[in-house]
């Protein structure tokens, strides 16, 4: 046997155990709160209309939540991992076709692995850093005009998503928040999504059927890529087109 093969068989066998648990713990960056213009007037209807936000500082994932980390969660809870894309698992892609309730389940273990108030973030929490919160250039997309630099998309994307990062950032240094994969919130959807929320740190509305997906994916096309599109999917149904990332509350 030579070197190459026996480099490649102890690669293949190295458990997940032998890993420091710090390696999983998502980088999250941290947004300055403030006040900024949430909605878009030249969207969809449920985009509008344009209203004033004010929030607290948080932190959120600088990646969307990895296969490699989630996986971690799965072995150390003894959960089931979700079903396989057709593309099969990378470490390093975004972990797709998990349910609301598995995002929550995820922020929950890591309050207990690491400390600290782990969540989904709130669909405004959500636009204000995709925007570049409070060094944000007004970009149509996340962090550039130009969707090849920052984001996979319809377009681009060959059908599958890609490894997190592997696109420039936003201004704040947070990536893939478009394209990529759809992103769970924790507010529930509605077409009125300012009905009843106060102008500050707003959760939307106080129950509804459906929970907020936003950023759009690798299945979408640029034209509705901008950085305040939203869509919605039930709590019970997981996509290959989606995933999400944390918020580290302050």
């Amino acid at each position: 046997m030579n070197y190459l093969t026996v480099l490649l068989v102890f690669i293949h066998t190295v458990s997940f155990a032998q890993i420091p648990a710090s390696y999983y713990k998502p980088e999250v960056v941290f947004v300055k709160g403030g006040t900024f213009q949430m909605g878009n007037a030249n969207g969809e209807e449920e985009e509008q209309p344009v209203h004033s936000v004010t929030l607290d500082d948080f932190s959120i994932g600088k990646y969307e939540v990895t296969v490699g980390q989630y996986r971690r969660f799965c072995d150390v809870t003894k959960r089931k991992m979700p079903y396989i894309p057709q593309w099969g698992w990378d470490n390093n892609h975004p972990i797709v076709n998990v349910k609301y309730d598995d995002a929550v389940a995820y922020c929950n273990w890591l309050k207990e692995e690491y400390g600290g108030n782990w969540r989904l973030p709130t669909e405004a929490e959500w636009e204000y850093a995709a925007r570049g919160g409070d060094q944000s250039k007004g970009y149509i997309y996340s962090g550039d005009n130009d969707l090849n630099n920052v984001g996979w998309f319809g377009e681009n994307s060959g059908n599958q998503p890609h490894r997190v990062g592997s696109k420039h950032p936003n201004e704040l240094g947070i990536y893939d928040m478009t394209g990529n994969v759809w992103e769970w919130c924790s507010d529930w959807f509605g077409h009125d999504y300012y009905a009843n929320s106060p102008s500050h740190n707003p959760t939307g509305p106080a129950s509804a059927t459906y929970k907020v997906q936003r950023g759009a994916s690798w299945g979408y096309p640029a034209s509705k890529c901008y950085v305040t599109i939203r869509t919605f999917a039930l709590t019970s149904s997981p996509w290959s087109s989606a995933g999400f990332r944390v918020v580290l509350a302050e």
